[in-house]
Parts: structure tokens; C-alpha cells; sequence
């Protein structure tokens, strides 16, 4: 597969999850997105803004550039490290991440034009670049950009499904 065609597969996978992000944030109520299925488990703003977060700080770091995360921190105010992706979190870190719709989908929206951004660029040499070698095979850009599709279409499809238990709760939609 020419470099060209594997850049057209994942601007089109990455378009995808920012839909589906619009989908899930469209719409979304306060309620909605706080709702906890019980005491542990994870809101839609938690998996969105980690999602979100998650694929800031790959993309970033596979590209050498700034994350987009310092520019939307403050109007988050969460009480976390500057750099929390959220990966290990508790469930009171969970309840922390009460923000609304707008301002997930924009990070997102962010994060998902500075994907694109480095996408655009990516060449056969850059896709082979290993970046990570404690893994047997060594984990190179072309499998780090799949795991983090992977990973948050997987977080995507939580929300999706709490939206749907928070509807059927009775939580205003």
C-alpha cells in the first residue's frame, strides 16, 4: 500500500471518530454526560475528554509538536497535572470531568485538525519510524496510529452506550 493510500485510510478512520464524537456530544446534557451507571464507572465527558486527550498526546508526540491540550486546559479547570491524559484514573477522577458538550467537542475538533495536520506529511520512511522499541516487534508510527484508532473508537463506543443507559434512566437527553 503506497504511502498516499495509507494517508487516505487514516484521514478517513480519524474523520470518522471526530463524527462520531459530534454524535455523541450533540445534544448532550448536563445530565447525560455525568451520568454513572454506579459509583465507578465512567461519564461520557470523562471518555470524551480522555479520548480526546488520549489522541493530543500520541499524535504529538509521534509529530514533535505541541499538543493542543495547553490551549483548552483553563477552560477545563480540572484539578489534574498539566499533562493527565486520564490513563489509570479513579472513579472520584471520573466525577472531576463535568464540562459540557461544546467544550468536548471543540478540544476534540482541535485535536482531530492537528491529526489531519500531521497525517497530511506522513511518508513510507515516517510510517516505518520506530517509536517506541520495549515492544517485541518495536511499535512503530504506522502500528502507534493504529492502536490509538483503536483504543479511541473503543472509548467512542462506551459513551455511545452510556448515553443510551442515561436515556433510558430517564436523564434528559
Amino acid at each position: 500500500m503506497s504511502d498516499t493510500a495509507v494517508r487516505h485510510l487514516l484521514v478517513d478512520s480519524f474523520t470518522r471518530i471526530a463524527e462520531l464524537v459530534s454524535g455523541v456530544t450533540g445534544g448532550l446534557s448536563p445530565e447525560v454526560a455525568t451520568y454513572r451507571v454506579d459509583a465507578e464507572a465512567n461519564t461520557v465527558a470523562w471518555l470524551v475528554w480522555h479520548l480526546s486527550r488520549v489522541q493530543d498526546d500520541h499524535v504529538a508526540g509521534l509529530a514533535g509538536t505541541a499538543q493542543v491540550w495547553p490551549e483548552w486546559r483553563d477552560r477545563f479547570a480540572l484539578p489534574f497535572a498539566d499533562d493527565e491524559t486520564g490513563y489509570g484514573q479513579s472513579g472520584d477522577d471520573v466525577a472531576q470531568v463535568r464540562v459540557g458538550a461544546e467544550l468536548l467537542a471543540g478540544y476534540h475538533a482541535a485535536v482531530h485538525a492537528a491529526t489531519l495536520s500531521y497525517v497530511a506529511g506522513l511518508t513510507d520512511a515516517e510510517l516505518g519510524r520506530v517509536v517506541d522499541e520495549r515492544w517485541d516487534p518495536p511499535v512503530t508510527v504506522s502500528v502507534r496510529l493504529v492502536s490509538v484508532i483503536g483504543d479511541t473508537l473503543q472509548h467512542l463506543g462506551q459513551a455511545a452506550y452510556v448515553v443510551g443507559l442515561a436515556e433510558r434512566a430517564g436523564r434528559p437527553s
